[in-house]
């Protein structure tokens, strides 16, 4: 499933939850295509953070470190 069918069928259980109610198992699935959308989001984000660089006045490059938690 791509991201683009995600994103439908979320927004179809949306428009069904607003219209009236889910049943367990749409609401089971919901909650898996949310997280595979936020888990996609997450990745996609880390993927441009790891390709940054930060140029200083000279002109030299530093790329970003990762921030311990």
């Amino acid at each position: 499933m791509d991201m683009n069918e995600v994103i439908a069928r979320i927004n179809e259980l949306a428009a069904k939850a607003k219209a009236g109610s889910l049943t367990d198992e749409e609401l089971a699935e919901r909650d898996k295509l949310r997280r595979i959308y936020i888990d996609s989001v997450k990745a996609s984000l880390v993927g441009q953070l790891e390709n940054t660089y930060l140029v200083d006045p000279d002109g030299t490059k530093h790329k970003l470190e990762k921030k311990s938690q």
